[in-house]
């Protein structure tokens, strides 16, 4: 599976949040606050039975269900005319809005991000390796060029002893001194499109996360978050049986498209 299909595959198993609620804007103030989440939200209708509540559910199984004032911290219940939000106090913050279903959310996924947003949310990750200090740190960076301007951060991230720092990139521009880290050119139409940052968690499950995206349009990327240890082990198995069995100065593994 590549890495276009990776995202293809985690864009597919999405997941929907059934809103079973009096208030008519409910499911539409959840679906802002489940945005860059990988979750459709709709509203649902009962016969009978309670109101108040939210079921989780992933290709037509049920995941988990939970009441609506536990994911809207300070919501009242009560009903409204359909032209009010319902009522949240104070500011929860993005972490507390909508917790009891974010665990079951392996994948965030998010649309339109700029290569700013991704710098940013590849320190993220860097940060993590650099702080456990083991494993092993795959990135790709898409050309040569943009790895130049990271150079200085991936020396540094190879310099920690027991930390195995891996860089990808086309043949576009010159590449880098890499001291400390090992740069493997793919001559691959993947590795033009995607950019990725994998930690591997350095023989912890928890410490596993991934970042991987699709540049669909120029300086957008459209890709997902994962903390889940399976989805991050397949990215890097897959680097691993793609890029790194030819010489690591060039990568050429014989693709071109």
């Amino acid at each position: 599976m590549s890495l276009i299909e990776l995202i293809a595959g985690v864009e597919a198993r999405e997941a929907t949040l059934t809103v079973f609620d009096p208030r008519a804007d409910t499911a539409d103030t959840l679906a802002g606050h489940f945005a860059d989440r990988n979750v459709r939200v709709v509203d649902g209708s009962a016969d009978e039975g309670p109101e108040g509540y939210a079921v989780l559910s992933r290709d037509g199984e049920f995941v988990t269900a939970v009441a609506v004032e536990d994911l809207l911290p300070g919501y009242d219940g009560g009903t409204t005319d359909g032209d009010s939000e319902p009522d949240i106090s104070g500011d929860p913050g993005p972490s507390r809005v909508g917790e009891p279903v974010l665990d079951h959310l392996d994948e965030t996924m998010f649309t339109s991000y700029s290569r700013a947003d991704m710098v940013a949310a590849s320190r993220e990750i860097e940060d993590r390796a650099w702080r456990v200090g083991t494993g092993e740190l795959h990135a790709g960076f898409q050309t040569l060029e943009v790895l130049t301007g990271e150079a200085n951060t991936y020396d540094r991230l190879g310099e920690k002893d027991d930390l195995d720092v891996h860089a990808y990139a086309t043949a576009e521009g010159d590449s880098p001194d890499a001291d400390h880290y090992t740069v493997h050119i793919g001559r691959t139409a993947e590795i033009r499109e995607t950019w990725f940052v994998a930690y591997d968690g350095g023989g912890y499950d928890d410490a596993k996360c991934a970042l991987l995206a699709e540049e669909r349009a120029p300086g957008e990327f459209y890709g997902f978050w994962s903390y889940d240890p399976e989805t991050v082990d397949t990215i890097i198995e897959y680097l691993r049986e793609r890029y790194q069995s030819s010489e690591a100065t060039d990568g050429d593994d014989g693709a071109t498209a």
